[in-house]
C-alpha cells in the first residue's frame, strides 16, 4: 500500500508541473525522497539506500554523454547554416501541401538510418521544426510527426541501442526481432501515413507573407558544404560507425565551417557551442533560428539521474517484484499483453527513462510469459510494441523531453498527433484479441 501511495503522490506532482510549467527535477526529487523513505521503512539502512540510488545513477553517464553532444551538435549546426541550408533547400524541393507527412516519413528514415531518435530530433528534426516555424504550420503537429518517425527507426533499426537491449535482456536474435517488429509495423505505419497525408492537405507550407528563405540568403552563406555534417551523420550510419564518433566528427566539421564559411570568430564558436546559438534580437530570424548548447542540456541531465537514482531504489529493494502475483493472473494472449502495456507505461512514469521502462517491465513480466508458455521472442516483440513506444508519450519521460526540449516545442502538445506510437500497441492488442477469437 505504502508503494501505491508513493507512485500515486509522484505521479500527481509530475502532472501538476507539466501544467504549471515548474521544471520536472523538482517532483521527481519530492518522489525520490518519497521512496528513500518508504525504503528505509522497509528496513534498508540509509547507506544501503544511498548505495542503491548510485547504482542507479551511474546509469545515467552513457545517456549523459549523448545529451552533451546533441547540445553542441544542435548549436553549431545552427551557426554552420547546416539547419538555415536544409530549411532553404527544403523550401524550394519539398512540396508544401504534404509537409507534415514529408516530416513523418524524413524522420523515420534518417532514425532508421541512426537508430536514434534524440539524434534523429535533433538533426532533421531541429531543421524540420524551424521550416514549421517560418511556414505557420501548427508546430505541434509536426512535432508529433517527427517524433512518431523518430521512433520507427529506433525502435526497429540494426543502429538502434534499444534494439540491442531488448535482444540482449530477453536473450533473444536482434535480426529475428527487427523481422517480427517490421512486420507488426506494417499496418500502424500505413495508418499513420494516411493520417499525415490527409492532416498536411490542411495544414500547407505557407510563406504568404513571410521571407524566410530571402532573409537566410542574405544571413547566411547557403553553400552546399553547409551540408557536409548533416552528410556526415547519414554516411557513417550506413557503414555503422558508433553514433557518437559520427556526432562528434559532425561537430567538429560544422565548427570548421562556422569558421571558415559563416566567418564566426574561435570564440563566439566556442560560445553557440556551450551556451546556444542566437543571432541578434533585430534579425527576422532570431525567433525561428535558435538554441542548441551544451547547457540547454542541464534540466534532461537532472531529470535522468533523479530517474535512474530512483529506479536504482526500485530495483534494489524490489518494490516492484509485488506487481508480479497480480501479472500472472493473466489468462490470455491480449490480457497478458495489456498488462505489459500497463507495466510499461508505470515504469515509463516512474523510471523516466526508455531503458528503466524496458528493463523494469522484462523483470516483471518475465515470469508471467514463461507461465504462459510464451516464448523470449513473443515477450521482446511486447516490449518494443510498449515500453519502446510509449515512453516517447510521457512528457517527462527522456524520451519526449529530450526531443522537446532539442526542438523548442510544447511537452505535451505533441502527443495527441504522435499517432504511430499509439496506434502500434493498440493494434496489436487487436490483433491479439482477434486471434483468440479464430480459435
Amino acid at each position: 500500500m505504502d508503494i501505491m501511495i508513493g507512485m500515486a503522490i509522484t505521479f500527481f506532482i509530475l502532472i501538476i508541473s507539466i501544467f504549471t510549467g515548474i521544471f520536472l527535477g523538482f517532483p521527481l526529487l519530492i518522489g525520490l525522497i518519497i521512496f528513500i523513505y518508504i525504503a528505509w521503512k522497509r528496513g534498508f539502512s540509509i547507506k544501503e539506500i544511498l548505495i542503491m540510488s548510485y547504482i542507479g545513477g551511474k546509469k545515467a553517464f552513457v545517456v549523459l554523454k549523448i545529451l552533451v553532444l546533441i547540445g553542441a551538435l544542435t548549436a553549431i549546426w545552427m551557426a554552420a547554416g547546416t539547419v538555415p541550408g536544409i530549411v532553404y533547400y527544403g523550401i524550394k524541393f519539398m512540396n508544401p501541401n504534404l509537409f507534415i507527412l514529408y516530416a513523418f516519413l524524413i524522420s523515420s528514415v534518417v532514425s532508421l538510418l541512426l537508430g536514434t531518435s534524440l539524434g534523429t530530433a535533433s538533426t532533421v528534426g531541429l531543421a524540420l521544426i524551424v521550416l514549421a516555424k517560418g511556414g505557420n504550420v501548427n508546430t505541434n503537429i509536426v512535432a508529433g510527426a517527427i517524433i512518431a518517425g523518430a521512433y520507427f527507426g529506433d525502435r526497429c533499426s540494426p543502429m538502434s541501442s534499444s534494439a540491442h537491449l531488448v535482444a540482449n535482456i530477453t536473450g533473444t536474435h536482434l535480426y529475428t526481432n527487427i523481422r517480427n517488429m517490421l512486420k507488426s509495423s506494417v499496418l500502424p505505419f500505413a495508418l499513420s501515413f494516411i493520417l499525415y497525408a490527409l492532416i498536411s492537405i490542411n495544414q500547407p507550407l505557407s510563406f504568404v507573407g513571410s521571407s524566410i528563405d530571402t532573409d537566410i540568403l542574405k544571413f547566411f552563406n547557403t553553400n552546399l558544404i553547409v551540408l557536409v555534417p548533416s552528410m556526415i551523420i547519414i554516411v557513417f550510419s550506413i557503414f555503422k560507425v558508433n553514433v557518437k564518433i559520427s556526432m562528434l566528427l559532425s561537430i567538429i566539421a560544422a565548427s570548421i565551417i562556422s569558421f571558415s564559411v559563416q566567418h564566426y570568430s574561435p570564440f563566439e564558436i566556442i560560445s553557440f557551442l556551450l551556451m546556444g546559438f542566437r543571432l541578434e534580437p533585430e534579425n527576422p530570424l532570431y525567433s525561428i533560428i535558435q538554441g542548441g548548447g551544451i547547457m540547454s542540456m542541464w534540466r534532461p541531465s537532472v531529470v535522468i539521474l533523479i530517474s535512474c537514482a530512483l529506479a536504482g531504489i526500485f530495483e534494489g529493494t524490489g518494490m516492484l517484484k509485488t506487481v508480479e502475483d497480480l501479472l500472472i493472473k493473466a489468462r490470455t494472449r491480449s490480457e497478458l499483453f495489456s498488462y505489459t502495456v500497463g507495466v510499461s507505461i508505470l515504469t515509463a512514469a516512474f523510471g523516466c527513462s526508455q531503458t528503466i521502462s524496458v528493463v523494469l517491465t522484462n523483470q516483471l513480466m518475465s515470469k508471467p510469459y514463461k507461465e504462459k508458455g510464451l516464448d523470449h521472442y513473443k515477450l521482446a516483440l511486447d516490449l518494443e510494441n510498449t515500453g519502446i513506444v510509449l515512453s516517447a508519450l510521457i512528457p517527462w519521460n527522456l524520451a519526449a523531453f529530450v526531443p522537446t526540449t532539442t526542438m523548442n516545442v510544447s511537452s505535451v502538445g505533441f502527443i495527441p498527433y504522435a499517432f504511430y506510437l499509439y496506434l502500434l500497441p493498440i493494434i496489436s492488442f487487436i490483433y491479439y484479441r482477434f486471434s483468440e477469437t479464430q480459435r
